[in-house]
């Protein structure tokens, strides 16, 4: 490839960027909001909320970037392992599993050292503009529209086009692919949505020598029918940089936490002890800020029997889950790599992109299939049902229940909540026979 664009300089845009860097001659990130450095500036709403990069997305931004993980620590981020590591389920705690591994972190701070790496880069450079459609020649995209900002003196803005060889869609949840898709006469991918209603807000406390632990994970509802949905208040702790704990707290409909700092920290002391220890011994840095999620949403690009070429997409543009199973960035690394993958096969960025949609739908599918069936726990959520739902919905109950009581049975359900393992694993024959007799014993 000569030139290839990515829409998007968020974290799904920069992990694009650093593949197609492998592949292409030049690589241009267009990114509308400025982003700092150090992270700081516009950029898409919900950064300032606690994110987590689970194992296996730890472990591809480390192979993208090397040393990466290194630079991090050493600019205050932590690394928990082993017991460090805690989920809790309706407030029991489960056993730690050997190869537990999750970066403390905010977003801002991992994207800023991910958009440093990138942008040293020599072939990566950055254009501050807004994507306003695709250039299309024949069955394929060459290009794309764009639009500069404003000038500083309030000179109008100006439209100029890129070419390219290859297009990828990384403008989050706002992108407008399937729109520009059916004006150029294609179709636009099918899409999926669940309504979850979920508000969710962070706050961030001074982190002292308090606890030792460097992440806490905890959920109220644990199997149906063993919680009350209006007590539904998952949440998690975690330390980050600058010496601080940062807390996320979730509820759903109705029960979304707002601003109100007292309320927040009432609700803290309603959760774990790790977490209640937090309310009444640290002290709030700032302002709670929440946060609203209505409905997870998945782009069904393999359903499509006619695609442009030159054009793949990427992050949240092909998928958004809820948020508090944590898995948004790990979806987008995952992502990343299905498309090395795809490069490396040697197929052509000139034509449709389908091994890759494939193979960065299976992920997708995986993460889809974790959070929805968890989702429709909620009374709230009314669908729609997947085949097998009940089944699945039985099943799971018990390994979660399981989980808690012993090693194996939640070393396989945590290899599937860090996106290891796919979430069929959990009906192996092996883990359910486990579960059964786990569950005999008591």
């Amino acid at each position: 490839m000569k030139r290839a664009v990515v829409l998007g300089g968020s974290f799904a845009g920069l992990l694009a960027a650093r593949v197609l860097s492998d592949f292409a001659e030049q690589v241009v990130v267009v990114e509308p909001d400025l982003l700092d450095g150090d992270g700081t500036g516009h950029g898409a709403p919900h950064r300032r909320q606690l994110h987590a990069l689970l194992a296996m997305g730890h472990t591809h931004v480390e192979r993208l970037f090397p040393g990466i993980t290194r630079e991090m620590l050493r600019g205050g981020a932590r690394l928990g392992e082993g017991d460090a590591v805690q989920f809790y389920v309706d407030g029991a705690k489960k056993p730690p599993v050997a190869d537990s591994r999750m970066l403390g972190a905010t977003r801002p701070f991992v994207e800023a050292h991910v958009r440093r790496r990138v942008t040293a880069l020599p072939d990566v450079t950055r254009e501050h503009a807004t994507a306003k459609g695709l250039l299309l020649r024949g069955s394929r995209v060459v290009g794309v529209r764009l639009e500069t900002a404003r000038t500083a003196n309030g000179g109008p803005a100006s439209a100029y086009e890129l070419p390219a060889d290859l297009v990828v869609d990384a403008m989050g949840r706002s992108s407008r692919l399937g729109h520009w898709l059916t004006e150029l006469g294609w179709d636009a991918p099918p899409v999926d949505r669940m309504r979850v209603d979920l508000g969710y807000a962070t706050a961030r406390f001074a982190r002292g020598n308090e606890l030792r632990d460097t992440v806490i994970a905890h959920a109220t509802p644990g199997p149906a029918g063993a919680y009350l949905p209006t007590l539904c208040e998952p949440g998690a702790l975690a330390a980050v940089e600058d010496d601080a704990w940062s807390v996320v707290l979730a509820g759903y409909a109705e029960h979304r936490p707002g601003r109100d700092r007292a309320e927040f920290l009432a609700r803290m002391k309603r959760c774990v002890a790790p977490v209640r220890e937090v309310a009444e011994r640290c002290e709030m840095l700032g302002d709670v800020e929440p946060f609203h999620f209505r409905e997870s949403r998945r782009h069904r690009f393999t359903d499509l029997t006619r695609f442009p070429g030159g054009l793949v997409a990427i992050g949240d543009a092909m998928a958004t889950v809820n948020p508090v199973y944590g898995q948004g960035l790990t979806l987008a690394a995952l992502q990343a790599s299905s498309l090395a993958v795809h490069l490396r096969s040697g197929a052509s960025p000139h034509t449709p992109a389908r091994d890759y949609f494939r193979r960065a739908g299976v992920v997708v599918d995986a993460a889809w299939q974790l959070s929805t069936t968890a989702d429709l726990a909620q009374p709230h959520v009314t669908g729609p049902y997947p085949r097998g739902y009940r089944l699945l919905r039985w099943a799971g109950d018990r390994i979660t229940t399981a989980s808690v009581r012993d090693t194996e049975v939640n070393q396989a359900y945590m290899d599937v909540v860090h996106m290891r393992r796919h979430p069929k694993a959990l009906t192996a024959p092996r883990v359910l026979a486990r579960t059964a007799r786990v569950l005999w014993r008591g």
